[in-house]
């Protein structure tokens, strides 16, 4: 598998771990945006392309594979990347951040500071019944959740309850009118472009809450 490093201006304080949804690796248009604008605002950002992206089939490999692929990442990023080895957060859009979750709900000793997820699938559209939400009390870091007004996959609504159960609660950012990947419609370039900087601004200033309140403790 292959990963790639978006480097900050300057030496950070942070590492952020995206894995890249189910239809698409790490070179789509929406984690190359992501990464970059992350890496503007101060970040050290990794993405990586699951097994069966890097070698180009189409159906997503089992969860115990995409889980093995994601612990791998971590393990090495906290070995070659400074920052990691002081906050480093994980996530994803869409199943790499289900992936980084399910992780997170069964290693309790990750060296992790906090998990961002970029339109939970929550369940699959249309099927409100099959919930992907059973391991999720057993992850206790900060979450941020960014979803969109009308995913399919749950709107902010619908998983609220869930995340607000949890210890500690889940911030949810929604995105009005936003689907499943924080497209609005009808919102123009110039529209949609101050909507995805919003959502990036967002994730950075939480990411520093999370830095600065284990700094003071």
């Amino acid at each position: 598998m292959t990963a790639l490093h978006y480097h900050p201006d300057a030496p950070g304080d942070a590492a952020f771990i995206v894995a890249h949804g189910a239809g698409a690796g790490q070179s789509s248009a929406f984690m190359v945006a992501f990464a970059e604008a992350l890496a503007e605002r101060g970040l050290d950002v990794i993405t990586f392309n699951f097994p069966y992206t890097e070698q180009k089939r189409r159906l997503p490999d089992r969860a115990p594979v995409l889980e093995s692929c994601y612990a791998s990442v971590i393990h090495e990023v906290v070995r070659r990347v400074p920052s990691a080895s002081r906050h480093l957060f994980i996530g994803g859009k869409s199943m790499g951040g289900r992936m980084a979750t399910q992780l997170a709900a069964s290693d309790a000793a990750l060296p992790i500071a906090g998990l961002v997820l970029l339109g939970y699938p929550f369940h699959p559209p249309a099927k409100p019944e099959k919930r992907r939400d059973a391991h999720l009390p057993s992850v206790h870091w900060p979450m941020l959740v960014v979803q969109g007004a009308r995913d399919t996959f749950g709107s902010p609504d619908e998983i609220r309850p869930t995340f607000a159960a949890l210890d500690p609660p889940a911030v949810i950012h929604a995105v009005e009118s936003g689907d499943h990947s924080f497209k609005v419609a009808r919102a123009g370039a110039a529209g949609q472009a101050a909507i995805d900087t919003a959502i990036r601004d967002a994730v950075a200033r939480w990411i520093g809450e999370i830095i600065g309140a284990r700094q003071a403790s």
